[in-house]
């Protein structure tokens, strides 16, 4: 079938009493950060933490009772695994997912406690796609693609639907997270029957820039072949066929967010609007601060798509951001080993109303002379003109000290 808003309309009434009408709501901080009047979309407040379980409920719903009696296959690392299980569990469907063998236990476990049989087999998603592509012809079972199947584009449309309805003015541009292409389709064909002059722009990440490639005519994964991605839920090598067609009719344009631009864009979802939001999800946002000039003036849906991010990483990244902004500076000082001195420095410290995190103190791994020591200080402060004046103080009492770890910032040595 050749998707349209109808189809999505339908899938929104089928699905909407088993999936979350999740908030569509203006944020004044990130607007005023940006120079634009932003929405934000919260799909991070759905069902098993993404907006996958709406396309795989109806996926689901679309199946012939034969067709739940032989169950479904699904491969996947993350939100589409879960989605899948939670509805099919729901509705008693056998599911089995094959996830990668390096999958975190932590994903593995949430999937299977929604109720779903999990394999581990290949070493990438590809390969476990492979396999349950193998399985699903044997088993006879019904294949539920992440993105490249009509039914469960209609079900990601019902976002669009639900933007339309719940924003209380028109957008100028809707930014949506794109991977595979399956969310950005269903959205744009939504917005579009609704809103014809509205842009639509897709946020793609730099590593993974599959669908920005093909749309060029270029092979999906060239120039650029992938790598570790904070954001792993569009970390797609391999576009969607049926997608790729809509994306060309509807998205004016596909925008690729580095790793540096989806960290921060993470960061400064919890510390402005304080959500927790997922690499992939943050890549809209990530697009917006990327180029505000762009956008300046006009109104801006932002499409927060999951907000599945593993603790560790999230914790990783907020440090990392206080590291480029300046608010967490380590220095190496030289100092004479003697009494005292380390007190001095600490005192100096205070005095600009810096905070020392923790101290390293150095005398045998060090190339300075035999009787002066080296310090390594890490320490809270306001932003990087507040480091400057810490440097200068340090360095003007007689302290060499350098900035460690950080070129952005001008560094002396005495």
């Amino acid at each position: 079938m050749s998707i349209t808003v109808e189809h999505i309309e339908r899938a929104h009434a089928r699905i909407a009493s088993d999936i979350l009408r999740t908030p569509c709501i203006p944020s004044p901080s990130l607007s005023a950060l940006s120079g634009t009047e932003v929405v934000l979309k919260l799909e991070n407040f759905q069902h098993t933490g993404s907006f996958k379980p709406r396309g795989a409920l109806n996926k689901l719903l679309s199946l012939s009772d034969q067709e739940r009696a032989r169950g479904v296959v699904a491969a996947s690392a993350g939100n589409h695994a879960q989605g899948v299980a939670y509805h099919a569990q729901r509705l008693g469907i056998p599911a089995l997912i094959a996830m990668p063998k390096g999958t975190p236990f932590t994903k593995v476990g949430r999937t299977e406690s929604l109720g779903a049989e999990i394999i581990l087999i290949g070493d990438d998603l590809n390969e476990a796609r492979d396999h349950a592509l193998k399985i699903a012809a044997r088993q006879d079972r019904v294949f539920v693609h992440p993105y490249d199947d009509e039914h469960v584009i209609a079900g990601q449309g019902s976002i669009g639907l639900e933007i339309v309805h719940d924003t209380p003015f028109p957008l100028d541009v809707v930014i949506v997270p794109i991977g595979g292409g399956g969310l950005i389709a269903g959205i744009a064909i939504a917005l579009k029957a609704h809103w014809p002059n509205v842009e639509i722009i897709g946020a793609e990440a730099a590593l993974y820039p599959s669908m920005f490639n093909a749309l060029r005519g270029n092979a999906p994964d060239q120039p650029r072949g992938g790598g570790q991605t904070v954001a792993e839920g569009i970390a797609v090598k391999a576009p969607g066929e049926i997608t790729r067609k809509i994306i060309k009719t509807h998205v004016s344009d596909i925008v690729l967010a580095d790793e540096a631009a989806l960290e921060n864009a993470i960061q400064v979802y919890l510390e402005t609007q304080r959500i927790v939001v997922e690499g992939a999800g943050a890549a809209s946002l990530a697009v917006l601060l990327g180029d505000p000039d762009r956008f300046k003036g006009r109104r801006v849906g932002l499409v927060v798509s999951g907000g599945n991010i593993d603790s560790r990483v999230l914790a990783s990244v907020l440090m990392r951001g206080l590291v480029r902004a300046g608010r967490l500076v380590r220095l190496r000082v030289k100092i004479f080993d003697a009494p005292g001195a380390l007190a001095t420095v600490a005192t100096l410290i205070g005095e600009t109303g810096a905070n020392i995190v923790e101290v390293y103190h150095q005398r045998l791994f060090s190339d300075v002379p035999i009787k002066q020591a080296e310090m390594d200080v890490v320490v809270e402060t306001v932003d990087k003109i507040h480091v400057r004046t810490l440097l200068d103080k340090l360095n003007a009492a007689g302290f060499a000290t350098r900035l460690m770890s950080d070129t952005s910032i001008e560094t002396a040595s005495g």
